[in-house]
């Protein structure tokens, strides 16, 4: 109701509406005292969490809400407060800016509950006015005497405030119906920066995507792709990793888990979190939260001896003094890598800081409150008698911490003889060594001034005194603000933004083992610099900590994701050969080009070795050996033969032939020794040549042969005696050298047309690659095996009629066999020399080659051999025409 009150009175002030009011409205509770004021002409506002937060109450939503008091000064706030009010006198002093308006100030503490917030800024834009009479807000100037309005109590044209994202938000959202612009010094939630939906709002802090982008750098800079993560259940906390999420998808990192700590119920929310942590697997820890809460927790953690985690720390924690001196967080927060808010000087404010006494601000209820707490005494009560110590509104049923309300039974601290100082006092209070949101609230102090300045158009000497200042042109002002700081720093508003600037900071043990803050690099918007040798890790040594849920694959393997798992989770599976991964933590391993195969780690392509028939190799020496036998066992029965040429045996099976049979026998013995050994443009043309020209005169021979046998016994059938002078010798050999010729001419033709050439055969996966004879034309290869092998069956099908002829010395059978088993192999030769790989193909010929001639050899040869040598008796005319 008061809030409506309130809003329905400023809008009413600002439009000029008229409203009819018939009663008097009176605000809920009694005001507390506990507010800073200076008269000014132009008075801004400030709201800061001056006080801790009190324990949280269950409401059951019956009655008013009831909300206990603050209590326990706070001193890293009440510095920020005291910067707005150096920053304000430090205007009033300068000649330049404003000339002739004194600025003046209320500030009011929020204790960091969001309605407390909401009713403060409220108060500080409608005013504590006692009554909804719009009469009391018809003008702002503090020198007019207005009904109802008590010292302080003016309405303020812009208020500098919202500690937290969320009051941010709530703030903006209430005010912006009413245009008044609000200053933060700390909300920095990213959707602060949407003009449509807050466009009153300002900020002096960057927005969290620069620091939560540069917190993902940090993660994929170090190769930590298994984090955890802690943050505030609030606007702050979840768009922070909202945001780190965004920039961390698809970059290989992973959040293992995320726990949220909420204020009203920290004492449980600490408690979950650190049984998380320590029973999780990462080693990086990132925590977006307040130093009160990361305080709690790292207590928690060092209760429990979780002292191996490396945290991320965002800016709302990483400077804070309260943990750095903290001898039990030191045990577990050593080498804390954080961004913070960018450091800066603020010239006079320790000084300022130092000469701060209650006798010369015998009304400031807050420094009242910090002397008693830092020197256990109150000050002298006549100090605080003044009756101009302003009031304002809060919530129903809120006490104050005043001493007004001290309890009867409360024993009051003795009181101060007046000589204490602050000047040798070194607390978070006194210490400006590094100014960080303090300097923030400084620079919103001149945002605010300059937009001032520029609304009531001041010149060098003077400036347009407003009886009102409107908001909306106030807003409009601050929009485009662009100044240069006392420091030389140029300053200027990117809609809601400023330039995004932070500092990276480590905390470093020293030798004492006290906690020590090093700046170790920055982050100018999107730009990150850092020294990685100046940083001092959770180890204490320069050792980057390794956060990982699978350690990187090594390179000749690649990721395998694990089902059901994150992505960051996988298992590391070897290439296959002829692939290769030569990086760490490669997602696929890559094919070979075709002259090259994996080598034995699968990280590199090397050349295939060429590989061919060698003479070297245990195949190679085994048909070597075997053509060579052959050859000598071919040479022996020619030995034999010639020796025994006049006997029957060796006269009645066609002498002459039989010497040409030999000799062609061993140049298919010879030939197959030239398939072995590298191929060659020469040994790839002769080999087949040889091969085929060398069993066309052997399966000549054979055949002639048989036709001889045939003709000889079909001569002695009565009128066929002139059939024998067609089978001669002369008929003989001229039957044997066409047969031959005309393989001569297919081997000439195929070797003039396409010829067989040495070729890679890179088919075949491993790491050899293959160097055979590529036949060139598969016709002219064809024709010269379709030959070989119509003569053949020409020579089996006769012999084959020849078999039951008469007399010993018939060849018949001999030939029938042999030319059995030559087709035989050749016909088994066909599909195996097809089907095998590499230099097996060349092997399969080489082994008809020999299979063939040995089976000639021993079938056609070795009975007559035998009956020569061992049987002479059987060496006679009349053993051989006997039937």
């Amino acid at each position: 109701m008061t809030v409506n009150l309130l809003l329905l009175s400023v809008v009413g002030q600002q439009t000029g509406l008229n409203v009819v009011q018939a009663t008097v409205c009176s605000h809920w509770g009694a005001p507390s005292d506990k507010s800073l004021f200076q008269d000014g002409d132009v008075i801004i506002g400030g709201l800061f969490n001056l006080y801790q937060i009190p324990s949280t109450v269950d409401e059951d939503y019956t009655k008013k809400p009831h909300y206990e008091p603050c209590t326990g000064l706070e001193l890293v706030p009440l510095k920020y407060s005291y910067a707005m009010v150096f920053a304000v006198e430090e205007i009033n002093r300068n000649n330049t800016l404003l000339p002739g308006v004194k600025l003046g100030y209320r500030i009011l503490d929020s204790c960091s509950l969001y309605p407390w917030a909401l009713q403060g800024a409220m108060s500080l834009v409608g005013g504590d006015t006692q009554s909804c009479n719009l009469k009391a807000f018809t003008a702002p100037v503090a020198s007019d005497e207005q009904p109802g309005v008590r010292a302080g109590g003016l309405p303020v044209p812009l208020i500098i405030g919202a500690a937290s994202s969320t009051t941010g938000i709530m703030m903006s959202s209430t005010l912006a119906p009413l245009s008044v612009p609000v200053i933060s010094y700390l909300a920095s939630c990213p959707c602060l920066s949407d003009r449509l939906k807050y466009p009153n709002f300002f900020r002096t802090i960057p927005s969290d995507v620069y620091q939560a982008w540069a917190m993902a750098r940090l993660a994929i800079r170090f190769h930590w792709t298994w984090i955890g993560a802690v943050v505030e259940n609030n606007d702050y906390g979840q768009l922070a990793i909202q945001v780190f999420q965004k920039e961390i998808f698809g970059k290989g990192v992973c959040l293992e888990f995320i726990e949220t700590l909420k204020k009203e119920t920290i004492v449980t929310d600490v408690k979950r979190a650190a049984l998380t942590i320590q029973a999780s697997t990462a080693r990086v820890i990132l925590i977006f939260c307040w130093y009160t809460e990361v305080k709690k927790l790292l207590l928690e953690l060092a209760k429990r001896n979780v002292t191996d985690r490396q945290f991320l720390a965002s800016e709302a924690w990483s400077t804070s003094d309260e943990l750095l001196q903290d001898q039990t967080i030191s045990k577990v927060a050593n080498g804390v890598l954080g961004v913070a808010i960018r450091s800066s000087t603020i010239p006079g404010f320790e000084k300022y800081l130092r000469s701060l006494h209650p006798n010369r601000h015998p009304n400031d209820v807050f420094l009242r409150d910090f002397w008693q707490k830092e020197f256990g005494c109150s000050p002298l009560s006549s100090y605080f008698s003044s009756p101009l110590i302003p009031t304002s509104d809060y919530l129903s049923n809120v006490s104050t911490s005043s001493t007004d309300n001290v309890p009867p039974q409360k024993i009051s601290p003795p009181s101060c003889s007046g000589t204490e100082s602050l000047e040798n006092v070194q607390n978070h209070f006194t210490d400006t060594s590094q100014l960080r949101v303090a300097y923030n609230v400084y620079l919103a102090v001149y945002a605010a001034a300059h937009a001032l300045h520029s609304l009531l158009s001041c010149n060098t000497h003077t400036c347009t005194i407003q009886k009102h200042i409107k908001h909306i042109e106030l807003l409009q002002h601050l929009n485009k603000v662009n100044i240069t700081t006392p420091h030389g720093e140029r300053f200027y508003f990117q809609g809601a933004d400023i330039p995004a600037m932070y500092d990276l900071v480590n905390w470093q043990k020293q030798p004492e083992g006290q906690l020590r803050l090093v700046l170790v690099g920055r982050v100018d918007g999107f730009n990150l610099h850092l020294n990685e040798s100046a940083v001092q890790w959770i180890s204490g040594s320069s050792q980057v900590p390794i956060s990982v849920c699978s350690e990187s694959c090594p390179p000749g393997t690649r990721k395998a994701n694990r089902k059901g798992e994150p992505l960051c989770c996988f298992d590391c599976i070897p290439c296959t050969e002829g692939e290769i991964s030569n990086e760490t933590g490669s997602l696929h391993c890559e094919q070979c080009p075709s002259e090259f195969w994996s080598n034995v780690e699968r990280t590199a392509c090397i050349p295939r070795q060429l590989d061919f028939l060698s003479f070297n190799e245990t195949l190679g020496i085994i048909l070597t050996t075997v053509a060579a036998s052959g050859v000598v066992v071919t040479t022996a029965v020619f030995v034999v033969f010639r020796c025994y040429r006049q006997t029957p045996m060796v006269r009645a099976n066609n002498s002459e032939l039989s010497f040409l049979l030999l000799l062609s026998l061993k140049l298919c013995f010879l030939c197959s020794l030239v398939f072995i050994g590298r191929p060659s443009v020469w040994s790839c043309r002769f080999q087949q040549a040889a091969f085929g020209i060398s069993f066309v005169l052997c399966v000549s021979c054979l055949l002639v042969k048989t036709l001889v046998v045939l003709a000889v016994f079909r001569s002695a059938r009565p009128g066929a005696e002139n059939l024998m002078k067609w089978f001669g010798p002369v008929q003989q050999r001229g039957s044997v050298f066409l047969f031959t010729c005309i393989q001569v001419i297919i081997c000439t033709t195929w070797l003039s047309i396409s010829p067989p050439v040495p070729r890679r055969d890179l088919g075949f996966q491993g790491s050899k690659v293959t160097l055979e004879c590529a036949m060139g034309s598969l016709v002219g290869f064809s024709l010269v095996l379709g030959y070989i092998g119509l003569l053949a069956c020409t020579c089996l099908l006769l012999a084959f009629l020849a078999r039951n002829l008469p007399d010993n010395f018939n060849e018949a059978k001999l030939i029938t066999f042999s030319m059995l088993i030559f087709c035989a192999v050749w016909v088994a030769f066909v599909p195996a020399y097809v089907s095998s790989p590499g230099k097996y193909v060349v092997a399969v010929e080489i082994f008809a080659i020999l299979a063939s001639s040995y089976g000639l050899l021993l079938c056609i040869f070795a009975p007559k051999c035998f009956i020569i040598l061992l049987r002479p008796e059987k060496n006679t005319k009349k053993q051989l025409m006997a039937r």
